[in-house]
């Protein structure tokens, strides 16, 4: 597939389910300060971060089981943010203030590598593995080497 010759830029957009949308607000909007978009009876946006979340009510969902990395054990199906280094720090200091249960502690990940960076996560209410991490310096992100 041949590439695009402009560097095409956009907003990241992700939707998934839920049976308990009051539950879903409380957590995205309440516990991690995201502000509420659009919304009806059934579903809500946010913006999480700069980038759309929508997430729909639905009388039921069937489960999947969560899978890890075997090389790092981290959950495999994840979604989550990068923010900058001090922000990484006041999340990380909130949700430890809280008392949320951390699925990954707070760390250090590939330490020494390309790509070393801070990371956690947590699960929403429903499961949702959920990553917020930060590099030092963010230009970072992309670095091959």
């Amino acid at each position: 597939m041949p590439q695009l010759s402009v560097m095409l830029q956009g907003r990241f957009h992700i939707a998934f389910a839920t049976e308990d949308l009051k539950r879903m607000k409380a957590f995205y909007g309440g516990l991690l300060g995201c502000t509420e978009g659009r919304s009806a009876e059934n579903w809500v946006d946010y913006d999480f971060f700069g980038h759309q979340l929508t997430i729909q009510q639905v009388p039921r969902i069937k489960r999947a089981e969560r899978t890890y990395n075997p090389q790092s054990n981290i959950p495999s199906d994840h979604f989550g943010i990068v923010l900058e280094w001090a922000d990484w720090q006041r999340m990380r200091d909130k949700l430890r203030k809280v008392g949320v249960r951390f699925l990954v502690e707070p760390q250090l990940v590939m330490k020494g590598q390309v790509g070393e960076q801070m990371s956690l996560f947590i699960e929403d209410p429903d499961g949702h593995a959920v990553e917020f991490k930060a590099f030092e310096n963010a230009r970072d992100l992309f670095r091959r080497s």
